[in-house]
């Protein structure tokens, strides 16, 4: 045994004398009216695609008051979301501060009647410790995801064994609610969900009014980008759909994206310049805000795909290695592209073809 591998294992004992609590087989919860849920772990797009876990919670108990713990990294997928009553975000880097030390004390010891610890793709034994902390009734969070057991599964009343493997193809929205599945907490509802006020709508006019043409029949937003190398469909195939939708209407589009896209929105400014907008660096809100006042919208599977995802807009998402079955986004007009693991043997003609067939469709 390694140090490293030594030291987990004397952590995980200590931990699990002071948080371990007693298991439960009784599965009835009560009506809780406090509930906290960690989701500190992930990018801001498994978050969003997420959001069918709080829906649950509050259509299941809808007087009850739900507080999220997020992260630095994905807590603004879900500002200002209808079914999150209060968000505090978990930044470690700040607990050598004794006030933001406070502040979590605080958050974890509310009285919480339930707790819960969501899992899609991972455990994170950060949130299994904030649930250990955490004064709360009952206590449910994952024993094993995907055969892997989780080590400090202790801290959890009712101990739930995850596996994607039993529904292969299942949507990451449905396969969360797995966790809470077995108390009776469920929706029919599987959509993302972002809010946005009128700030953001004006935000989005003034952007639109900025750039030409001011007169076009056809509105489009693209996203050129994506953090993983992999999932990024060719930008020379972007310029040649792009022109090609251009050559059959009068379009105005724009880029979306921020300054870890500056390589991908360069290479497309080499070629549009001034005849598109590019909207860059703004919030979740106001990206939503936009994508709901477009009539089309064009992206790589990353996590504005899920930003889009959330609105109504008519929207292809283009797929390479990851399983669109787990995480394309799911409702009407939401449609994907994938022929093999890797992107760009996706076409420009499997794209403009779906397009033309989508738009087709809205006329009809």
């Amino acid at each position: 045994m390694s140090l490293k591998d030594h030291f987990r294992k004397i952590v995980s004992h200590l931990l699990e004398k002071f948080l371990a609590v007693t298991e439960l087989s009784d599965k009835s919860i009560g009506i809780p009216k406090k509930i906290l849920v960690i989701r500190q772990h992930n990018q801001f797009g498994d978050l969003l695609a997420s959001v069918s876990l709080f829906r649950a919670i509050k259509e299941t108990f809808p007087s009850s008051h739900l507080t999220l713990i997020a992260s630095p990294g994905n807590y603004y997928g879900v500002l200002k979301n209808e079914f999150i009553d209060e968000l505090f975000i978990y930044d470690r880097k700040k607990l050598w501060n004794f006030s933001y030390l406070f502040k979590v004390k605080n958050i974890l010891r509310n009285n919480y009647d339930l707790a819960v610890v969501p899992v899609t793709v991972a455990v994170s034994l950060t949130s299994c410790i904030l649930a250990g902390f955490s004064k709360a009734g009952i206590k449910i969070g994952p024993r094993i995801l995907n055969g892997d057991k989780n080590n400090l599964s202790f801290v959890f009343n009712h101990r739930i064994e995850m596996n994607w493997a039993k529904c292969p193809d299942a949507h990451v929205s449905d396969f969360i609610l797995d966790i809470v599945r077995p108390f009776g907490i469920r929706t029919k509802n599987y959509k993302s969900s972002i809010s946005f006020d009128e700030n953001d709508n004006n935000t989005a006019e003034e952007f639109l009014n900025s750039f030409l043409p001011d007169e076009y029949n056809l509105l489009i937003g693209f996203h050129v980008g994506a953090g993983k190398k992999q999932n990024r469909w060719s930008l020379k195939k972007y310029v040649e759909l792009i022109k090609l939708i251009q050559s059959k209407n009068k379009l105005k589009f724009y880029f979306t994206g921020s300054n870890a896209d500056f390589e991908e929105l360069n290479y497309m400014r080499n070629y549009f310049d001034d005849t598109c907008g590019y909207f860059l660096n703004r919030t979740i809100s106001q990206l939503a805000a936009l994508i709901t006042k477009s009539d089309f919208f064009i992206t790589n599977d990353t996590g504005v795909m899920h930003v889009a995802g959330a609105t109504k807009t008519p929207q292809i998402s283009i797929f390479g290695q990851t399983n669109p079955f787990n995480w394309a986004p799911v409702g009407e007009e939401k449609y994907f592209i994938r022929k093999s693991e890797l992107i760009d043997d996706v076409s420009v003609n499997d794209v403009y073809n779906l397009f033309e067939l989508i738009l087709n469709k809205q006329k009809i």
